[in-house]
């Protein structure tokens, strides 16, 4: 039971120091020119606790930036562009999906080089 009752005392510290984070940062920059009759926008802000974000765009989409420090004290940068083929984000941390096998390669450049015959059914 005390094993319990600590576990949930250092959750509880925890988790007031991670709301107190933040709590004083104060806004270094800030740049909103707001969206024109054509639907182009910009914004940027920085604060004294380390965020960056930034963007640009218009109807068709958008590009920006953004970047963090983690409690642990790692930066974390990640840019992104949003458009007709949804929210594309990039940065060193983000996972990657493994390289494909040469043997699906090579299965692919196969199938590219002899597209499959279409067969016509008699009625």
């Amino acid at each position: 039971m005390f094993k319990i009752l600590i576990l949930i005392t250092i959750l509880v510290a925890g988790a007031v120091y991670a709301d107190n984070i933040d709590k004083d940062a104060e806004i270094l920059s800030y740049k909103n020119d707001e969206a024109d009759a054509d639907g182009n926008f910009n914004y940027a802000f920085e604060t004294s606790n380390g965020i960056q974000q930034q963007e640009a765009g218009n109807i068709q989409g958008a590009a920006g930036s953004y970047a963090f420090v983690s409690p642990e004290g790692e930066k974390f940068f990640i840019s992104y562009t949003a458009d007709e083929n949804g929210f594309q984000p990039s940065g060193d941390h983000l996972p990657t999906p493994p390289p494909i096998p040469e043997a699906i390669l090579r299965s692919l450049e196969y199938i590219a080089a002899h597209p499959p015959q279409q067969i016509i059914q008699k009625k």
